[in-house]
């Protein structure tokens, strides 16, 4: 019995020992096939992100090449032109200003084909210098042929240069993103179209940052644009490429886009006039956004890294922050004039005719020609973001000027402008995640100037979300919901009626305020966001806004910067602080800002500013 019993103990250790083993061979089959599985997946994805970036590699190449194969053609077509046409002062052509030009080009004294290609020499000179030129539009030689058929158009025969985004038929506006190219628009953008209907001669597109989402000039297809004044300087962005070929001579008249001083910046860093009309004044049909579909294309998303939030007079520093402005075309160019030669061609029946939704206000030059003294409201700091001293001395020497010619200045401060800047320019933590602004940057390498901007959206989800949790106590609303987004709107609204009784109370007709500068070392840009504030906050309201150069950097403004703290004394401050150090000689420029489609009154301020400037260095 005993051995029966032992020996049916024994067989069943046997046995449980057979099945363990099965049990065993099994789960390690099955591991063995899990480990492989999660092998191919590996090497799938991996050779996919390899598919992907060889992808991208050979967009960015052939992007390269059609620029180049652009330039050499365009260079060609002007040494045969300089060769049958000797007598030809390019010299001359390039410093007269648009005013000069068109009259000389109405008049007969100067033919389109001699502006034309002084021009595109000129430009490719420039380009060479600053990289500023994304490609030569060669069709704009044959538009030259037949451009005699609009000799009546205000800008007839004008070699006009566009920003990149800007679309023109049959050439990528890539925004700087790989994703966009080698998809050629399928017609012009109504800028464009009217701008051939006045005459003028679109020649060439011009560099902008990548997606769009920082001030400085440089994405992974193009490279980095340099400042005219200094090469170890940026040129500022978005409209960058622009600000750099018409500060070095290289184009009289460009179109640029803004959306947070996009125009400004650069036409502050590289020492031109720039001009942000109100939203909706100048058509942005066929102007390409990176995000499309808020509020039809013109409400903008423009992502930043690093902003303050004020709150019991202490500083905390959020990331993954969106704002919410109204981007808005405009012109670039050496003087006002030019600018308000631009509106006055454009703000015309085509352009009413092309685009219905623009209101049917013709240029008013009665406005703009106007010698009534004007009553000014002033300010030197905005209370969020203290300007350099060269930015400050520049206010003062003009508010002085300003003063001694019978015009009225009356102080003024913004309201609440750290509300306005963390509150309605900057709400919350994006949307998706940042999932539509990776979605664009995708098999795209990252350039410099955003690594510090898009590193967090490239987190893990779940740090994301931590991050979020944690400062949510901090912030009144980090994820926009509908109800959010309405009441978003509603405060907008309600700040921009507030600020327009504010300067009805103060009986002001125009402002004098501060711009951010001067020009940047490279890799700034994207650490000094809180800077916005300066010109943010008129996209933001909606009001026009102009830059003029008045000044330059002088040795003691360096000085005095040495001594510069900055409103909060913080890192963002002092990376202000080092950004614009070595900035002797370079351009200082003053913003001047109107009421809402007063865009004629604004460049009227903008031209007195300019006179005056102009008549004090003689």
């Amino acid at each position: 019995e005993k051995g029966r019993v032992r020996g049916g103990t024994m067989y069943s250790v046997r046995q449980f020992l057979g099945g363990a083993a099965e049990l065993d061979n099994r789960a390690a089959a099955m591991l063995t096939g899990a480990g492989a599985l999660v092998a191919v997946t590996a090497t799938a994805v991996a050779v996919r992100r390899v598919r992907i970036r060889r992808e991208a590699e050979g967009k960015i190449r052939r992007a390269r090449e059609r620029r180049a194969e652009s330039l050499r053609r365009a260079e060609q077509a002007v040494l045969r032109y300089r060769e049958s046409h000797p007598a030809t002062d390019s010299a001359l052509i390039c410093t007269l200003s648009l005013s000069e030009l068109t009259k000389k080009l109405q008049e007969g004294l100067l033919s389109p084909e001699d502006v034309f290609y002084s021009y595109v020499e000129k430009a490719l000179d420039v380009h060479t210098k600053l990289n500023c030129c994304t490609g030569i539009l060669l069709e704009s030689f044959d538009q030259l042929k037949t451009v005699s058929s609009n000799k009546e158009g205000l800008l007839y025969g004008v070699p006009v240069s566009i920003k990149e985004n800007i679309g023109y038929k049959n050439h990528d506006s890539s925004c700087g993103v790989v994703i966009n190219l080698e998809q050629p628009e399928q017609e012009d953008s109504v800028l464009v179209k009217v701008l051939k209907r006045q005459g003028a001669i679109p020649f060439t597109k011009t560099n902008l940052p990548q997606a769009l989402l920082n001030y400085d000039c440089s994405n992974p297809i193009y490279g980095q644009t340099l400042n005219p004044y200094n090469l170890k300087k940026t040129s500022g962005g978005s409209s960058g490429g622009e600000g750099a070929l018409i500060g070095g001579g290289g184009s009289v008249l460009g179109i640029g886009s803004d959306i947070g001083g996009s125009i400004r910046i650069p036409a502050s860093f590289c020492g031109i006039c720039g001009f942000k009309a109100t939203s909706g004044r100048l058509s942005s049909k066929g102007v390409k956004p990176i995000y499309r579909g808020q509020k039809s294309g013109k409400l903008q998303l423009y992502i930043i890294a690093y902003i303050r939030h004020i709150s019991n007079d202490t500083c905390s520093y959020f990331l993954f922050l969106i704002i919410l402005v109204l981007a808005s075309c405009g012109p670039m160019a050496r003087d006002v004039d030019s600018l308000a030669l631009f509106m006055q061609a454009v703000l015309c029946d085509d352009l009413f005719s092309l685009d219905p939704t623009v209101p049917p206000l013709p240029f008013n030059m009665q406005i703009y020609q106007s010698s009534k003294p004007l009553r000014i409201g002033y300010l030197e700091n905005d209370g969020y973001t203290q300007p350099v001293p060269s930015m400050v001395r520049s206010i003062r020497e003009v508010k002085a000027l300003l003063e001694q010619a019978g015009h009225t200045l009356v102080p003024y401060s913004p309201l609440k402008i750290a509300y306005a800047a963390t509150e309605l320019m900057m709400k919350g933590v994006i949307a998706d995640g940042g999932t539509s602004m990776l979605e664009k940057l995708k098999g795209s390498p990252l350039d410099p100037c955003l690594k510090d901007q898009v590193l967090p959206y490239s987190l893990p989800k779940w740090l994301k979300k931590t991050i979020s949790f944690l400062i949510k106590p901090l912030v009144s609303s980090l994820l926009l919901s509908i109800q959010d987004l309405w009441k978003q709107h509603a405060n907008v609204e309600d700040y921009i009626h507030e600020t327009i009784a504010e300067w009805r109370r103060c009986n002001i007709d125009v402002l004098l305020c501060p711009m951010f500068g001067p020009a940047y070392n490279f890799l700034y840009c994207g650490k000094t966001n809180h800077v916005l504030s300066c010109t943010m906050t008129y996209n933001l309201l909606n009001f026009p806004v102009g830059v003029v150069p008045v000044s330059t950097v002088t040795a003691e403004d360096e000085k005095e910067l040495r001594h510069y703290k900055g409103t909060y004394q913080d890192f963002l401050d002092r990376n202000l602080k080092e950004a614009v150090t070595g900035g002797e000689g370079l351009p200082v420029a003053v913003q001047c800002v109107a009421l809402p489609w007063k865009d004629e009154l604004c460049l009227r301020f903008m031209k007195e500013v300019e006179q005056l400037v102009k008549q004090s260095r003689k």
